[in-house]
């Protein structure tokens, strides 16, 4: 990968790292499980999705587009429940398998190119669209296995009663 520049290849380890990371430490998680919200706090369900569909949105604005209705409706149902781990996954590898496809397309282009955000049409640049997405994949992987650990605590709690058993959860090494 050493003939990829620089930026788009730390992107793409960024993204490698998150998908290994989120396998490892939320695949043991039951359908029900990836759906809890301990303490109302987002599912791991919802980091899922939201780490697959908003990294394609973000790359929309990197390659100078707006986003569509399609992209617009799959962001509103990110925090839909009853979410099933097998088609989270999926949808999870699929994505990123294309964002490794656009980010090799946009890695060799001009970093500092303009481009905007949202509907405000808020100004950023290529690479800081680039920088952002590696940055918030790792963000929302690091809160899906926090909130994976935590159910998974709870689960062990719950099965023996034990306070010390949930602590184990934390300890896992993937």
């Amino acid at each position: 990968m050493a003939e990829v520049p620089a930026v788009a290849r730390a992107v793409i380890h960024a993204l490698e790292l998150a998908r290994e990371d989120l396998h490892a430490w939320c695949d043991t998680l039951s359908d029900e499980e990836m759906n809890a919200r301990p303490a109302g706090i987002a599912p791991v369900a919802f980091h899922i999705r939201h780490i697959a569909r908003s990294t394609d949105r973000l790359l929309t604005y990197a390659e100078g587009q707006t986003l569509t209705p399609d992209q617009l409706a799959a962001m509103k149902a990110e925090l839909e429940p009853g979410a099933r781990k097998q088609v989270l996954f999926a949808e999870l590898d699929t994505a990123f398998d294309a964002h490794v496809r656009r980010i090799l397309a946009l890695g060799s282009r001009n970093l500092e190119d303009s481009r905007t955000v949202g509907k405000k049409n808020l100004p950023a640049t290529l690479g800081g669209l680039l920088v952002h997405v590696a940055d918030h994949v790792q963000r929302h992987a690091g809160q899906a296995i926090t909130t994976s650990k935590i159910v998974a605590g709870e689960r062990m709690r719950s099965a023996t009663g034990d306070e010390k058993a949930s602590a184990a959860a934390f300890r896992h090494q993937p």
